[in-house]
């Protein structure tokens, strides 16, 4: 893809929000793939002796690494069938090792085809615990039992149901990895930045403002969910958050971080809108700062009162 290929609003975009010349250069290249083992079937220490491939860490997960070469034919290898590892992009790990559910959790994935973080949920779990694996999307679903079944997870129930419409729960932990424009995923999608418009980006905006309320009104109080995108809109990460925090008042943001990963300032001002300063403490990844995709991760605590 040529770099006349991106639009002119999205440069102009863009420019205002990042250094263009670097998010550019790391859009248009070709990144290393990433697994994560599958701990509910094999251990690290005998995945890495079992299986013939040059491993590196990915540093802010455990259980994730980055494939040196090409990567391809993954899917293909014996290991995968058998589910002991998922082909999965090393910032999308990130968002549920900031969730860090446990054993003795109830937990709601609202998006969770195709699995990829259903399967990392599970495996934090030990299988334990229980999961409710949503999404809205028949063909989707198909995707997200199938690795489940693969990974050997137990400890869930699915369901096909419109987010918006989940009522009447009290889950530990919500993970809501949000249908978005998904522009932090260039390098591996160029045709995102083909059909990205800003229409698109405001009628997505809407779902996700139904989705975040949802998901906090069905947080038990104390605990905890965790709101992503593979987006770099500011209205679709900061700016519906901000919007959460105006709608509650007992709605916080922990600050966030993990050790090794590259983060920038997230965006306290977009479009002449400003947004509530405590977005401060989310993480915005851009495909630069790791050489990943890019990624929006916020951490959102339920506390006492209305």
């Amino acid at each position: 893809m040529s770099f006349q290929e991106f639009k002119k609003k999205f440069v102009e975009r863009y420019s205002s929000l990042t250094d263009f010349e670097k998010f550019k250069k790391s859009c248009l290249s070709r990144q290393e793939k990433s697994i994560r083992v599958n701990t509910l079937k094999i251990s690290v220490s005998e995945f890495c002796k079992r299986i013939d491939l040059k491993l590196k860490q990915v540093p802010w997960c455990n259980e994730g690494f980055f494939v040196s070469g090409n990567g391809s034919g993954l899917g293909n290898l014996v290991e995968h069938g058998l589910g002991y590892f998922y082909v999965q992009e090393a910032s999308s790990m990130v968002p549920v090792e900031i969730l860090n559910p446990k054993p003795i959790d109830f937990v709601l994935d609202m998006a969770a085809a195709p699995g990829s973080k259903t399967t990392q949920i599970a495996a934090k779990m030990k299988n334990k615990g229980f999961i409710i694996a949503n999404d809205n999307n028949y063909n989707r679903m198909k995707a997200l039992t199938m690795n489940l079944q693969r990974c050997g997870v137990y400890n869930y129930l699915s369901s096909l149901v419109e987010g918006r419409f989940l009522r009447g729960f009290e889950f530990d932990k919500i993970l809501l990895d949000a249908p978005c424009s998904g522009t932090g995923t260039i390098s591996k999608s160029p045709r995102t930045i083909l059909e990205w418009n800003p229409n698109g980006v405001r009628r997505l905006v809407g779902i996700q403002k139904q989705l975040i309320k949802t998901a906090f009104e069905n947080l038990r109080v104390g605990g905890t969910m965790v709101y992503s995108t593979c987006s770099l809109e500011p209205e679709e990460d900061e700016g519906v958050v901000s919007y959460l925090l105006d709608c509650f008042s007992n709605a916080k943001v922990s600050k966030i971080g993990l050790d090794g990963l590259k983060s920038s300032s997230p965006v306290l001002e977009f479009g002449g809108v400003c947004y509530n300063k405590e977005v401060g403490k989310c993480l915005r990844i851009w495909p630069q700062d790791n050489g990943t995709d890019g990624f929006f991760v916020a951490k959102i605590k339920k506390t006492k009162g209305v």
